[in-house]
């Protein structure tokens, strides 16, 4: 076994030699030695080379006997106990002693290490102190030397922690500057004031899709709001108009009784009555749509055709449906409602006739109701789904509309992920589009009107 990095370490050469008595075994009688010289450590033995013919050993007479002579090594070292934690006392640490073949002995305390001078001359008591105190230096500098190096480390760990904590400290701080400044934004806007947005940093990074996305947000917001307050004024003034005209009704009649035509004020009062509960109605319908919930049931588009014409007797009603059905997802009520709603802006504004078609293109439903009317200006066709809309040449509050006709078609539509749009044609031409039922979209040839 090699100790070359031990701190202490001890090697004996030795060289003997021994006879054996005539009439006696070595194996079981006792043998005398003729002399033994040892080396330890730096120390030498001084054999002195001599010709056998003149070599001399007491206590042989016979210069036949066998001579056996033969030569030991033996090295060890001195293993310290080494501690991790650099404070504690080096005095204190123990050590084991570790021989050539393998052996390890129990650890001792370092303060009970012997010294093993260089034994070229008999070692004085003070020789032996110095030696033992110099083991101990030793194996005490190679635990200061772990100690130090453990010190640094931790020091340099810690530094390097600490860097680190810093340039995480610095760049979370540039990064989340602009997540400071949006939020502090958006604590100063309000929905007195929904004109501000929140700076978008010039950085293409998540940061700035957020920038840009809470942006996009607060554009619908303040979309909708602007048209909640629209719709709050409208509304009011459409409820102010025949509350306003109910109210000097009766106060005309109140004031006059016995000039009043008391039959034709109750038929005002009962009109203005029920186009308030229409209006209230509709309202409130719109507000449902508001708040969407799941269609879960088919609807059958050309039975609802069939179902609603069949009640339509005021102007000529020509009707375009397919043989099959045509299913779709929804609610039968709002679909019901949104075909009732276009036929009764047709009505309101057909000259003589009104047509119904019903086809499928696409994997969807297209309805389309047609009138011979004035029709829609093409700058108009979109502003006719705006509550409380009316155009001036082909639609006015004496033919009874309330305005929310078109706008709650379009939000039923929407709901049930479609679209309403008008299109060109000689009169108005209302088209609406529904998803067919997914498994039903293959069971029949596309209906297509041109």
């Amino acid at each position: 076994m090699r100790f070359d990095t031990a701190p202490v370490t001890d090697h004996d050469i030795c060289v003997d030699g021994y006879f054996v008595e005539p009439g006696k075994t070595e194996a079981t009688d006792t043998y005398k030695f003729w002399g033994i010289r040892c080396a330890v450590n730096d120390s030498h033995a001084i054999l002195e080379p001599r010709r056998i013919d003149d070599m001399r050993v007491p206590g042989v007479a016979d210069p036949d006997e066998v001579i056996t002579a033969s030569a030991t090594y033996r090295s060890s070292a001195l293993i310290p106990e080494l501690s991790l934690w650099p404070f504690d006392d080096p005095g204190a640490m123990s050590y084991r002693v570790a021989q050539d073949t393998g052996e390890v002995s129990p650890p001792y305390p370092i303060s009970g290490i012997e010294g093993s001078p260089a034994q070229d001359a008999d070692p004085t008591a003070a020789d032996v102190e110095r030696d033992a105190a110099e083991r101990r230096a030793r194996l005490v500098a190679v635990q200061r030397t772990l100690d130090r190096r453990v010190l640094a480390l931790a020091g340099g760990t810690l530094s390097l922690i600490g860097l680190l904590a810093a340039v995480v400290w610095l760049a979370t701080g540039r990064v989340l500057r602009p997540v400071e400044a949006i939020s502090g934004e958006m604590a100063d806007i309000t929905e007195h004031d929904l004109s501000r947005r929140v700076p978008v940093p010039r950085a293409r990074n998540e940061i700035a899709e957020l920038a840009t996305t809470v942006n996009a947000t607060l554009d619908r917001l303040e979309t909708a709001i602007q048209d909640n307050r629209r719709f709050v004024a409208d509304a009011s003034h459409e409820l102010r108009s025949p509350i306003a005209a109910l109210r000097a009704e009766l106060e005309i009649a109140t004031a006059h009784p016995g000039l009043t035509d008391w039959p034709s004020v109750v038929d005002a009062a009962l009109a203005d009555t029920h186009r308030l509960q229409h209006l209230a109605t509709d309202l409130l319908l719109l507000a449902r749509l508001d708040h969407p919930t799941g269609h879960d049931d088919t609807v059958d588009l050309a039975e609802l055709v069939r179902e609603a014409s069949a009640r339509r007797t005021r102007h000529a009603l020509t009707v375009e449906s397919p043989e099959h059905p045509v299913p779709v997802s929804g609610r039968r009520a709002l679909l019901g409602r949104l075909l009732g709603n276009l036929l009764d802006n047709a009505e309101r504004h057909a000259t003589t006739t009104v047509t119904v078609r019903l086809g499928t293109e696409n994997d969807h439903a297209v309805l389309e109701v047609l009138d011979d009317g004035p029709g829609i200006p093409e700058a108009d066709r979109e502003r006719v789904f705006d509550r409380f809309t009316r155009l001036d040449d082909a639609r006015t509050r004496d033919t009874g509309g309330t305005g929310l006709g078109l706008p709650i078609a379009r939000r039923i539509a929407t709901n049930h992920a479609g679209t309403l749009h008008a299109e060109g044609g000689p009169g108005a031409r209302l088209v609406a589009r529904l998803p067919l039922k997914p498994h039903d979209q293959r069971l029949y040839p596309d209906v297509v009107f041109r």
